[in-house]
């Protein structure tokens, strides 16, 4: 427990404050985060350690403030904000800054959306780094004809996990898509985490096979409950086959596969910078839908990472 004034005390949240401090997150409150943060809440439910990283700031035994950093199997985690910037979360996020340093974790991140802009100087100034400025675009589903010239996809889980990681680590070779996340995460905890997100027990991951049985590329698709609305996990061609109109088959060919399964919308997310994948996405009739400024503690180096695996 440490103390931040004589009547103050910050600290891992008592079992018995939980529903109080939850009450003071920020996603509660906010409409798009809730489904997100009730399908965090329900996995840190089944995991003894899974409110280890829910931290709040009392003040008199009254919750005043309360953040959680929701630590995944992938060694990431995903900082849930504090629902207002009062004069307790300075010095709340400062020591869940310094507990997660202690974890063995990567990468500690949160997303902001417009509604959430004015957080990003101050987070900054706890040590965050901007990592990536997020569209994202969505595709309301029509009838899309044969794509052509595309190599045959085939279920992502053919491969052996040691021929899964190099595909991740051969797509993202080069890649224009969020640089500075590539280089504090390596393509194993990737891979992980899109195992971790996928709902649809990546019934609808392929890769592409190309000449001679090579890798051309992979698609990671992954479906709602309902199979209403899809999202592109990981969209990408190995370098060898950039260049050369494929990339917008590629999306072509999972907007006729979702549009087939009868789901209405189809949306992924894409850097800002990465003008070859807009492009492609843009003539694709994908549409805007969205913005996120990624911010994160990077706390552990790929290298010391891949020792320890």
């Amino acid at each position: 427990m440490f103390s931040t004034h004589p009547a103050t005390s910050i600290m891992v949240c008592p079992a018995q404050q939980r529903r109080e401090a939850l009450l003071q997150l920020a996603a509660v409150h906010h409409p798009a985060q809730q489904a997100a943060l009730q399908q965090a809440l329900v996995k840190a439910s089944t995991r003894p350690e899974g409110w280890s990283g829910l931290w709040v700031a009392c003040q008199a035994g009254r919750v005043c403030a309360a953040a959680w950093v929701e630590c995944q199997e992938n060694r990431i985690a995903q900082l849930w904000l504090p629902k207002q910037n009062n004069q307790f979360v300075e010095p709340l996020l400062s020591q869940l800054h310094r507990w997660v340093a202690t974890q063995g974790l990567v990468l500690c991140h949160v997303a902001l959306d417009e509604t959430m802009a004015s957080w990003e100087a101050p987070l900054l100034n706890l040590g965050m780094q901007r990592l990536a400025t997020l569209d994202h675009l969505a595709w309301h589903c029509r009838p899309v004809s044969h794509v052509r010239g595309l190599p045959p996809l085939r279920p992502f889980d053919e491969l052996t996990p040691a021929q899964q990681q190099a595909l991740v680590e051969q797509v993202g070779e080069g890649s224009l898509d969020c640089p500075a996340l590539r280089d504090v995460l390596p393509a194993q905890a990737l891979l992980e985490g899109f195992y971790h997100q996928a709902s649809s027990a990546c019934e609808h991951w392929y890769y592409l096979q190309g000449e001679q049985g090579r890798h051309a590329g992979l698609l990671l698709l992954d479906a709602s409950p309902g199979r209403e609305h899809w999202s592109v996990q990981l969209m990408g061609l190995v370098p060898g086959w950039r260049g050369q109109g494929q990339g917008k088959a590629l999306v072509q060919q999972a907007q006729a596969m979702v549009a087939q399964a009868g789901a209405s919308q189809l949306a992924l997310t894409v850097d800002r910078d990465n003008l070859p994948a807009q492009r492609a996405y843009r003539q694709a009739g994908m549409l805007p839908a969205g913005e996120h400024q990624l911010l994160g503690w990077c706390v552990l180096p790929a290298t010391e990472l891949n020792c320890r695996a």
